[in-house]
């Protein structure tokens, strides 16, 4: 790390289990002058275990473009920067997006690191067999913007992972349970940690096992969907279609409520219930 090679160094750090730090993290954090963190305040302890003598630089999601004039500016002056969040990778629902975003724009050198990633550590232990997998994030917190998102999500063939947390996870999973009905819902809680749990069950008795035991609504917590059916129908979905029609439900409340019941895609059913119609 000398001052012609100066490069901002993304760092990720342990979910919970310090051993999950790489020797080249520990390397890192303990070679560079600067360390640009989430919290100051809880990377300290981290880097006094590490012996680390770095200066640090707050970067939040409050400060992200005060944090990046002045990293690039360390930088600039030939000085290597880390960039770590309060857990796992920078930039993956944490802060340090805008902040590579501006080093790069700057003609500055990025250097990423590999490391913890919740969403992936969860995926790894989830058993989905989906070939494909989705990453979303935190979801909206407001109630009618989460489902909105979730219904924009109904049909992806892809597994669907997500973010939450322990004060909103009641209400979200029973936001999944309406949209997605009896699709495999895991969900995965205080990763690396203590009492780390991992638990599949259909997203529709989930709230139900959730509250069961309150401890199981504590931590932090990734929550990972079952993606649709490649082929939706596979002839239960449009049984229970027909039957609907039949009972006289309009064309779009008859899709939807197939696809619940079934976990066959929603769009494939309309196009289905359009076409039973015109016959």
């Amino acid at each position: 790390m000398t001052e012609e090679s100066a490069a901002l160094y993304v760092v990720p750090t342990p979910l919970g289990n310090l051993a999950d730090l790489t020797r080249r993290a520990e390397e890192t954090l303990r070679a560079v002058p600067w360390i640009a963190a989430e919290d100051t305040r809880h990377t300290g302890p981290l880097l006094k275990q590490l012996g680390a003598k770095a200066r640090t630089i707050p970067a939040h999601q409050h400060n992200e473009h005060e944090a990046a004039a002045r990293i690039v500016e360390k930088l600039q002056a030939g000085e290597d920067v880390a960039l770590v969040s309060d857990a796992g990778t920078p930039g993956i629902s944490d802060p340090g997006a805008r902040i590579v975003a501006a080093v790069r724009a700057a003609g500055c050198r990025v250097v990423p690191l590999p490391g913890p990633c919740a969403a992936t550590t969860a995926l790894s232990a989830s058993g989905l067999l989906d070939e494909h997998f989705l990453f979303y994030g935190f979801l909206p917190t407001k109630g009618g913007q989460r489902r909105q998102a979730l219904e924009a999500l109904r049909d992806q063939p892809s597994a669907l992972v997500f973010y939450e947390a322990p004060h909103r996870v009641l209400e979200t999973v029973e936001d999944m349970a309406t949209v997605f009905g009896s699709r495999t819902l895991v969900i995965a809680r205080e990763l690396t940690k203590l009492f780390e749990s991992i638990h599949a069950l259909p997203a529709n008795a989930a709230l139900d096992w959730l509250k069961a035991d309150p401890n199981r609504q504590r931590g932090e917590f990734v929550l990972m969907l079952a993606g649709a059916p490649a082929d939706a129908d596979n002839g239960e979905g449009e049984r229970v279609l027909k039957l609907l029609l039949a009972e006289g439900l309009p064309v779009k409340q008859a899709a939807k409520l197939a696809s619940q019941i079934t976990g066959a895609a929603k769009n494939a059913l309309y196009e289905r219930a359009l076409a039973l119609k015109s016959e």
